[in-house]
Formats: structure tokens, C-alpha cells, sequence
């Protein structure tokens, strides 16, 4: 039976860089809080004319471009993102028809910022069922599009950007090796955009604050930690494997205080989390990705070893995985 085995990874971040001093809406008393608050020093804005697809695309290609992989030989896409183009249709099928991958299937999945670890473990399932043998995996947000830049509690905190990884079937070969996902639907008002779904349609929105994503940000802090500490433990303990053995733990790069106090609950040295969220800020469910990509190239990890991936994010959910590069 075949294995998801990670062929190729690949990032993309908008050129708009914009630092924290750059948030003149802010007092400055306000803006030297973000760093302390969250590690976040800058992050990136996609253009005025680009859209979630758009960052898609180009992680997608840096991804394949760098095995010289054609996109016709692709079987399957898969697009996390919980900022999509539109309500309808699925944001992939824009990606599909861009990269030009004539053959393969598309579809988008939402679990906010466990995006990650969900498409992970959905692509690994796919792959062993035989569904497909070459799949693309790409988490992307543009999260700037959907945020209200006066409301202090979300704004300075994300950044928009992508990135993707390149599944391939492969016989003896670990890849993906175990997951674990969770969900607490009890907190769907935690992390959400409360306007332009059916819940509650434009046509019935009085509050125009509605349409712009909004957390409970103590709340989030609590569930994030312990959540992802739980993730983490039963991943480990289900594959039989110590912290010891692996390599890098790569979290959702949501807030360094979270990262830390998950490496403190789990007894493990903060020097395995691979932290990047000061340059980048909070990209939702491309977090995961785009540190994962970043790590492959700067040498952190290598083929060979074990990598955890965790994210937690709305639903309320988490998720882990467990990789050998």
C-alpha cells in the first residue's frame, strides 16, 4: 500500500511588507504591545487586485517548478483557505484552471487555521486508498481582505501568504505516518466571520462589523495551548515515538507565547519549535506550510527526519501530524 511521501514543498508571501511602526491607525503606545504581545514584528499584504487564488498559485508553482513537475500529471488538488474568492465555487478550481492541471480533480477544504494539519491528513488518505498517486496540497489566505484595519485585536496580528506541498505515492517510503485531528464545535463562535453566510446574510446585517473576522482572543489563548499541547502527546504516543526522535515540531505561528508554553506543557526543548511568525505574522492555515517549506530550504530539516506538524485554530479545532521527510 502506498505512502503520502512529501516530493516537494513550496511558499509564497506578497511583496507588501508592512511593519509594525507602518500601523499609524494605532497609537505607538499601542503598536510596541503587538510584538510583546504576540512576537509579531511584520507581516505581508496581498495587492489591492490579488485574491487567495492568486498567492495559490504562486506557492503552487515554486512547488513544482522546483522537481520540474507538470502540472497535467497532477491527479488531485486539495486548497485550504478560510478566506476563499468567493462563498462559491471552490477557491482550487481557480488554482486548477491557472496551473493548468487538465487532469486533476479540485476541491477546498475550511478548518480555519488547522488547515494544515487537516489537508495532511486527507491527502495521506486519499493516497493510500488509491484515489490518486500525485497530489498538491496547498493551504492559502489573504486574510487582509477580511480583517477590519481599525480593530486592534485582529488586524496587526495576520499576514497574508501560501504554501504548498507536493505528495507522490511511493512504495517503502514512511511520508506521512500518522494523524490526529479534534474538534470542539462548542466554540464555533470562538474564531469566525459572523456576516455573509447563511446565518447571516448580507441582506440582514445591521452591524457592518460583521462581515470581518473576529476572535476572543483570552479564549483562543487557552484552547490553543492545551489543545495543542494534547495534539502533540496523543500523536506521539499513538505512533509509539519520543520527542526525542524527532527532529523539528513545526506549530501553527500564531503567537510565539502559545508556541512556548506548549513546548513548557510538553517538557520539550523550545529549540525543536520552528518559530517564523515574527516576519510573517499570523497566515492562518498557510502558517504550517509555508514555515515547513522554509525549513526544508534553510536546512532545519532534512531528508530523513521526523517532522511534527500542529495547528489549532476556529471550530474549535487541532490537529497533528507526524512526517518523515
Amino acid at each position: 500500500m502506498p505512502n503520502a511521501v512529501i516530493h516537494s514543498t513550496g511558499s509564497f508571501l506578497p511583496d507588501h511588507t508592512i511593519h509594525n511602526e507602518d500601523l499609524n491607525q494605532y497609537p505607538a503606545t499601542s503598536k510596541l504591545l503587538i510584538s510583546q504581545k504576540t512576537g509579531v514584528f511584520c507581516r505581508h499584504h496581498a495587492d489591492q487586485d490579488q485574491c487567495t487564488s492568486d498567492l495559490a498559485f504562486q506557492a503552487a508553482k515554486r512547488c513544482l517548478g522546483r522537481v520540474e513537475f507538470p502540472a497535467e500529471k497532477l491527479d488531485a488538488i486539495i486548497l485550504s483557505t478560510s478566506s476563499p474568492d468567493r462563498i462559491q465555487p471552490a477557491t482550487a478550481t481557480r488554482l486548477q484552471y491557472l496551473l493548468g492541471a487538465v487532469k486533476a480533480y479540485a476541491f477546498d477544504i475550511n478548518s480555519v487555521c488547522s488547515g494544515s494539519t487537516y489537508g495532511i491528513a486527507v491527502a495521506h488518505a486519499m493516497i493510500r486508498s488509491g484515489l490518486c498517486a500525485n497530489l498538491l496540497f496547498v493551504a492559502a489566505e489573504a486574510y487582509s481582505k477580511i480583517l477590519n484595519p481599525n480593530d486592534f485585536s485582529t488586524f496587526p496580528f495576520f499576514g497574508d501568504g501560501a504554501g504548498a506541498i507536493l505528495f507522490t505515492a511511493e512504495e517503502n517510503q514512511e511520508g506521512v505516518m500518522n494523524s490526529v485531528l479534534g474538534t470542539d464545535g462548542g466554540g464555533n463562535d470562538t474564531i469566525c466571520v459572523p456576516g455573509g453566510g447563511t446565518m447571516l446574510p448580507y441582506d440582514r446585517i445591521s452591524d457592518a462589523k460583521s462581515i470581518y473576522f473576529r476572535m476572543k482572543g483570552r479564549d483562543v489563548f487557552s484552547f490553543a495551548t492545551s489543545k495543542g499541547a494534547e495534539a502533540i502527546q496523543n500523536l506521539l504516543t499513538q505512533a509509539d515515538i519520543t520527542a526525542e526522535k524527532v527532529r523539528c515540531f513545526i506549530c501553527h505561528q500564531a503567537n510565539v507565547h502559545i508556541i512556548l508554553t506548549i513546548a513548557e506543557l510538553l517538557n520539550i526543548s523550545e529549540e525543536k519549535f520552528y518559530i517564523n511568525l515574527f516576519r510573517y505574522g499570523n497566515t492562518a492555515s498557510a502558517s504550517v506550510l509555508i514555515a515547513l517549506d522554509e525549513a526544508l530550504n534553510n536546512g532545519t530539516i532534512a531528508n530523513g527526519d521526523l517532522v511534527v506538524t500542529a495547528a489549532f485554530g476556529g471550530g474549535l479545532s487541532w490537529g497533528a501530524n507526524l512526517i518523515r521527510i
